[in-house]
């Protein structure tokens, strides 16, 4: 083994040996942290230690990275030490990196229900193309990259069932001095987002008549053959809120809000997550299970009539 290899040779072996495995989507999200994070602060060394890591933990903290972010980051970092010891191209060294304890809560938006009913009421009396994929968002709960992917064909009127099987995307494309972005039609996030959603009654009835007359192969947000990137898609749905005077949500707060309304009407968990295609029911329950203090109220005067 030679003791002279730089980290940014092992880098480049190791995407020409990863890029056979993986998403191209998954593939470009590794290059942007290669790209952005890892090559700028080990690219030059021979040997990354412990101390060099949890160094750039703090540093990327100060500069106000989440941990999120970070442990991301070092996922990265150590598949391409392992591949490195595994060709022996560099040394093994066990790193385990510390992180401060997160003391603010992870906040998600959002809507009240007052706002989402107003939101759906506009939508009824104020239809278009675009604003049925909000009303489906909140509906269904699904990305916004599987709304910009949805076709009409997606859309089973008969059975009253929406077919989740594509997403896009705009990935992040690095070739020989020159970098650009892709917008790119792929499947899902994960084997789970594969899904079918049952679509409401109101859903069901908005969508009956224009099905009758549409091309099942055109887009839903555009009734055209070709779709809406993301990026184009959460500028219209910025501007809609705007429009509506209503506070400013990012767009995947549609579908936690799609959520939390499943969660609030009692519907079980594992349904839920289900519905929401994640790939383990914990991570529904992170997100959305939170207990109020009427049910932890609750919960403690149960536990006292046992005693009763």
């Amino acid at each position: 083994m030679s003791a002279e290899i730089k980290l940014s040779k092992i880098v480049a072996l190791w995407k020409e040996d990863k890029k056979q495995y993986v998403k191209r989507s998954t593939f470009s999200a590794y290059t942007l942290l290669i790209e952005n994070h890892i090559l700028p602060s080990f690219g030059e060394m021979v040997l990354v230690e412990e101390q060099d890591v949890q160094s750039f933990v703090f540093r990327k903290l100060d500069e106000g990275l989440s941990q999120k972010t970070i442990k991301d980051i070092l996922i990265v970092l150590k598949m391409i030490l392992r591949f490195g010891v595994k060709n022996q191209m560099t040394e093994y060294r066990q790193i385990d990196i510390k992180f401060p304890t997160e003391r603010d809560k992870y906040s998600i938006d959002i809507l009240s229900r007052s706002h989402q009913r107003q939101i759906m009421e506009y939508i009824q009396s104020h239809f278009t193309f675009k604003n049925l994929g909000i009303y489906i968002c909140l509906s269904a709960g699904i990305r916004i990259g599987e709304i910009c992917a949805l076709t009409w064909e997606d859309l089973d009127i008969e059975n009253g069932v929406i077919h989740v099987r594509k997403t896009i995307q705009r990935i992040y494309i690095v070739e020989t001095n020159r970098k650009h972005t892709e917008v790119i039609l792929d499947t899902p996030k994960t084997k789970n987002s594969i899904r079918d959603i049952p679509m409401t009654k109101n859903l069901q009835k908005m969508i009956r008549p224009i099905k009758k007359v549409v091309n099942g192969n055109f887009y839903v947000l555009t009734n055209d053959p070709m779709p809406t990137e993301p990026r184009t898609y959460r500028n219209y749905y910025k501007q809609f809120m705007q429009s509506l005077g209503l506070p400013a949500m990012k767009f995947h707060g549609l579908r936690h809000s799609f959520a939390t309304r499943c969660i609030e009407s009692k519907c079980d968990y594992k349904t839920v997550s289900v519905l929401l295609g994640h790939s383990n029911i914990s991570t529904t329950l992170n997100l959305y299970v939170h207990p109020n203090l009427e049910q932890k109220r609750h919960c403690i005067d149960q536990m006292c009539k046992m005693f009763k």
